[in-house]
């Protein structure tokens, strides 16, 4: 009786999933981060409407999970909002969401 009682749990599975290797929570923060603060940027140009809050979400997921790269994502954060603020005033002054350097 005791050999299958001891088959028994030698064929459980562990009860937590081991994360993948060589990558972890931090370091998927820190990416977030990263991408945060690119997706401002180039938001500034570009596709504001769609960059901006996904900047803005990017970069509070990152400083939730503890990113160590916290600068980058407040910067990104920061830029987002910026994204959002240029947006704000072409519509108000155009009355459209695209840029116009003639005039």
């Amino acid at each position: 009786m005791s050999t299958t009682t001891a088959d028994a749990t030698e064929n459980r599975r562990p009860l937590t999933t081991p994360l993948r290797k060589g990558r972890t929570r931090r370091g998927d923060a820190d990416d977030m981060a990263v991408a945060s603060f690119v997706l401002g940027l180039v938001g500034l140009l570009v596709f504001n409407v769609v960059l901006g809050p996904c900047a803005l979400v990017l970069g509070g997921l990152a400083l939730a999970r503890g990113t160590t790269r916290r600068g980058r994502a407040l910067l990104g954060t920061a830029l987002g909002a910026a994204d959002l603020l240029v947006l704000a005033v072409l519509m108000t002054a155009n009355g459209t969401v695209s840029w116009n350097f003639t005039g």
